[in-house]
Formats: C-alpha cells, structure tokens, sequence
C-alpha cells in the first residue's frame, strides 16, 4: 500500500547537554551491588529534582528563566501548573535541566522507552544513574506538549491486532513492494494471517470510522486518548460502527484481502497515527509491541 509520508515528528537528545558521555557507558547489574557505578554514574535526575514554593507575582515564565529552564518543561512536570490559577505557596518540582519524566509500563523496558522517544540510549542510561529496570526514566532534550508526550501509546496500546503474535510480511518505512517491484514509503505492518481471523482492537477507544477507503479496502479506524488512532485494513468483515466505544481486546473485523494489498498472501494492515500540526501522521508500530520476523 502506498501513502506519502507526511512527516514525523521527532524529539531528539541534546547530545553535549551537561557533560553527558559520547559512547555508551557499559551495563552494570545492579546498582545497588556495583560500587563502581556510584564512582561513574551520577544520581539519578528524579532524585535530584528541587523544590520551589510559588510566590505572588511568579509567573511560569519567570520561574523557568530562574531556573535556565523552558516553561515547557515544568508544566510537564508539574500538572499542577496546567490548572488555572495555581496559588501562592503551591509547591512544585524542577528538574536540573530541560526533559520529561516517562514512567515504564508493566512489561517493557527501558530500551524500548528510549527507542520510542528516539533518544540516545547512553546519554538516559547515565542521566537516570545506571539503572538497569528503573519503574521511571528522565528523558533530557525531550519536550513536553499540551497534546501529550510523543509516545505515551506504550501504555495506551498493551494488545495486539491479532488473537496471536505472528509473522511481519512488511515492515515499516521504506521497503521493497513485492507487488510493485520497486521501494516505496510502507505506513505499517502487514501481518500475516488467514482470512476470517479476529482483527481485534489494541486498545481502549471510539470508532472514527468504519467503511470503505482507497488502498486500505474495508478499513477501520480507532481514536484513543492522547492524541493516538490505529487503523485495520484490508478487512473482509467489519464487526464495528462509528462512534462505538471499544475496549481492549474488542473484535473490530476479520482479515480480508480488500483494498489494494502490498502481497497476494492475506494479512492485516496494520497502523498507529499520532495528532499533529500535519494531521494524523504515521509512526512505526514497533516500540508497542514485539512481531516475529
């Protein structure tokens, strides 16, 4: 299937922030049993946050530029300062330099976290004090928005599109069309499937639109919060109408062979889409969950 790429956002690392190191620090077991780590790694940012106690005639901004930090930053670690008004003596966290807290969802790692926000896996590994299964990373250089972090579907969409893990046909990106015979911009994930499978919902959401679409053939398209949508194409059956609140788990169809499919071997289509500037924009499935190769 052929779409053009609108565009991805990315929020990388600032690569010299604080010193950091250039080449990757190696891993220690344990933290706690390695004294060496405490002599390298410095402690962990979330242990180092300060507090400050808002005073009349603060404002977000003022209080950033005291701090060399962007107002972006304590807004995202401080909900609090979302709300209108935020009185005096409110107490708030500031970190030692401009990023975001992510907390890790049950069965990932931190490796897929970094991965996903597209961050050098050295420069978090030091900054969060070489720990190897933190419950909570501090991501430096990634900035916060009022539409949510870039990728906070890891634990929006815990399920699979599939009653079974199975074999990826295409991956995502730019990748050789079997049909085509010729490298184009893939948008998903074909998996592998038998027509009439259960095409079930990765998450919890509403049906923003089930029906007919060119190239995809009998599509269905889930919204879920924080600005995240994942299609479902190629469908044969849709089992689904729109506006219907789904759970995770919920059936939305079965694997078809509609559309314009990228090979003759049925599978499901399968994307995640974020909320921009640009519209509903692309972005690799991977990070959210493991396929077989």
């Amino acid at each position: 299937m052929r779409f053009k790429r609108l565009g991805i956002l990315f929020f990388g690392v600032i690569g010299n922030l604080m010193g950091m190191l250039v080449a990757p620090l190696p891993m220690m077991k344990s933290q706690d049993t390695q004294p060496e780590a405490q002599a390298v790694c410095p402690t962990p940012v979330l242990s180092r946050l300060k507090r400050h106690r808002l005073e009349a005639g603060e404002t977000l901004e003022s209080i950033a530029r005291q701090y060399n930090l962007i107002p972006a930053t304590l807004l995202g670690m401080n909900p609090i300062l979302q709300q209108q008004p935020v009185t005096p003596g409110t107490e708030i966290v500031i970190p030692p330099y401009n990023g975001i807290q992510v907390n890790i969802p049950p069965g990932r790692s931190w490796q897929e976290v970094v991965k996903a926000y597209n961050a050098r896996p050295d420069v978090v590994f030091e900054v969060n004090g070489c720990q190897t299964q933190p419950t909570a990373l501090f991501l430096p250089g990634v900035n916060w928005s009022p539409k949510g972090p870039p990728i906070p579907a890891l634990s929006l969409l815990s399920g699979y599109p599939l009653p079974q893990p199975t074999t990826m046909q295409m991956g995502y990106g730019w990748q050789l069309n079997p049909v085509l015979g010729r490298v184009v911009f893939h948008s998903g994930l074909d998996l592998t499937a038998t027509v009439g499978t259960p095409v079930l919902s990765v998450g919890a959401g509403k049906i923003a639109f089930a029906g007919e679409r060119e190239g995809y053939g009998k599509l269905v398209v889930v919204n879920h919060s924080s600005g995240k949508q994942t299609r479902y194409a190629h469908l044969d059956q849709i089992e689904v109408k729109v506006g219907q609140s789904v759970n995770l788990g919920d059936i939305l169809g079965t694997v078809g062979t509609t559309g314009q499919p990228d090979s003759h071997e049925p599978h499901l289509h399968f994307e995640i889409r974020y909320n921009s500037d640009l519209g509903w924009v692309a972005e690799d499935p991977n990070p959210y969950f493991k396929v077989k190769q």
